[in-house]
């Protein structure tokens, strides 16, 4: 649980960073707007997986990509106060601005990596898990 909460903030701060900086250090927009929404995925993984400790990672998996999904197309949706929401920085980094079949691609891609990265066995943390 700890290495979860752990990569979990990691993976925050990483998506943090890469939307503040990476055009800064030259980063393609391609790299900076899917690499945000690729941690932005795997962040939702770890946030189901501390939530529901005892599930499958399959189970967590399908239920990230289900939130992801409901997220992306919630963009769909339009009213004055929700779009303004959308124009603060909050709101943008919680709930995007605009409709993708893409992100939701780098969602998936994201979750299979919090997959990935949840099955790695950590020499002495594995065990706190």
């Amino acid at each position: 649980m700890i290495v979860r909460v752990l990569l979990c903030l990691s993976i925050i701060i990483a998506g943090l960073t890469l939307r503040r900086f990476g055009f800064d250090v030259g980063f393609p927009a391609f790299v900076v707007k899917y690499g945000g929404s690729l941690l932005w995925g795997t962040m939702v993984f770890f946030l189901v997986a501390i939530a529901a400790a005892g599930w499958s990672r399959r189970t967590v998996a399908l239920i990230a990509l289900a939130i992801a999904i409901c997220v992306e197309l919630f963009r769909l949706v339009h009213t004055p106060w929700l779009d303004a929401f959308r124009l603060t920085t909050a709101g943008a980094l919680l709930l995007g601005r605009i409709f993708s079949a893409w992100n939701i691609v780098a969602y998936a891609a994201g979750i299979l990596l919090g997959v990935v990265l949840d099955r790695l066995e950590l020499p002495g943390l594995a065990k706190s898990q």
